[in-house]
Parts: structure tokens; sequence; C-alpha cells
């Protein structure tokens, strides 16, 4: 363990066992190893593996069985395709029973450098942005921020409310058919909105993406950066 890391040895050891179920290393016992074992591996005292338990508890990854130890209840993850064309409900599929889009604000605003570069703007551009988060059955598995040129797509907030659906919403607007023009993945601690949010603990591991769709002429229409709870999502790249 990283002692001068900055970062708690707790939430370190968490990643690490979190890590080790999800690579299956504990599949043959469905339990995590005790807690003077693990202390053992990672060089700490029982206490500090008891805050990693606690976290990963809190998360529902594990669950404490008195008289057994540490039981591994995490639940299947969704799968979530990203290829030509990506979309949330089509993507989940028959995964889950319920899903909904829930919008949690909306502005209309000038685009930052980056936005307007991504949706390639002039510079002082207004977009339309939108926050909101996904579920699936009742589990929040994304929460978006995702932004569109208000020229075009004024109003679109009001669309995704009434629908729930991206995808419904672009219909409105004359867009039936669009094309994920570029993924970007990566993996970071959860913030403090994830948390509340995706309703995760301080340290969970969250997947975030920086997407770019474009209409079937090439036209960028949305720019969207998401954090998926890695935890109950994985990615699968199709050509």
């Amino acid at each position: 363990m990283q002692r001068q890391k900055g970062v708690a040895l707790w939430r370190q050891i968490s990643d690490r066992i979190r890590a080790n179920i999800l690579a299956g290393q504990y599949d043959g016992t469905g339990m995590v190893p005790a807690e003077t074992a693990l202390a053992q591996e990672f060089g700490v005292n029982r206490h500090t593996v008891r805050a990693a338990l606690a976290a990963l508890a809190q998360e529902g990854i594990v669950r404490a069985a008195q008289g057994r130890g540490t039981v591994i209840t995490q639940r299947d993850k969704f799968d979530f395709p990203i290829g030509r064309r990506t979309r949330f409900t089509e993507g989940i599929g028959e995964q889950a029973r319920d899903l909904k889009g829930i919008l949690l604000s909306s502005a209309q605003e000038v685009a930052t450098t980056d936005v307007s570069a991504r949706l390639r703007l002039a510079k002082g551009a207004h977009v339309v942005r939108l926050d909101g988060i996904r579920k699936a059955d009742g589990r929040a598995v994304s929460r978006s921020t995702m932004w569109f040129p208000a020229e075009r797509f004024a109003g679109i907030d009001k669309a995704f409310a009434e629908t729930g659906s991206i995808t419904r919403a672009l219909s409105v607007f004359g867009v039936d058919d669009y094309l994920r023009d570029l993924t970007e993945i990566s993996a970071v601690h959860a913030e403090p909105d994830d948390v509340a949010c995706l309703e995760l603990t301080p340290g969970a591991i969250v997947l975030v993406t920086r997407a770019v769709n474009t209409d079937l002429e090439g036209r960028p229409i949305q720019f969207a950066v998401t954090r998926f709870p890695a935890d109950h999502v994985q990615f699968t790249i199709r050509n």
C-alpha cells in the first residue's frame, strides 16, 4: 500500500478487494478472506481492514455473516455495449424490466472552449445543457451532463423530461437516427454528486465516458460526459 499517496489506506484496500472480487479471485469460496489474513496481506491493522469492508458493505458488494465472515453479495452487472449506434434503452435491453431517464436540471449557456470544440461550434455559441440520471429496475446506473447546439435543439430539455429518452427527444427535432463518433473512457473515484445521485459510498469507482454523437451527415448533435458505477455496469466495445 502507498502510505504517502494521499488516499486513505482503507480506501486503497477497498479498491484492491473490489478489483479482486471483479476478477473472480474469491469465486471458489464466495467469501472475502478473513480480516486477519487481509491485515497481513496489506500490512495494516484490522481496524483499517474493517473500514474498507464497511465501505464495500455500504455499496452492496459484501455483507457480514455472523459466524462465517464476509460474504460476497455483489449483484450481476449490466452490460452496456458501445458501438456505432449507442443507445441506453437498446443497450440495456432485456437486462432490465423498467428503464427510466430523469431530468435533474437544464440551462441554456455559452459553450465552453471544450464543448465548442466537441460540437464544432463557433466561439460564443449557445448550447442547451441537460443534467440527468438513468435508472434500470430502480437502480441508478448513470449520471450524465449533456450539451446540444441551442440553435438546433432549443427545448430538448422539455422533450427529454417528457419522454425520459434522449433518442425519443432527438426525434422530436427530426433526428431519427444518429451515430457515435467518439467515446473516451476513464475511471475515477466517485465525487460527492456521484455518491448522492448514484447511491454510492465515498471512494467508490465510477467509469467515465466522454462521447460525441453526430447525425447521419456527420454534424455533431450531442456531447455527453456520463458516469457509471463500476460495480454495476461494464462496457462491451463493438465494431
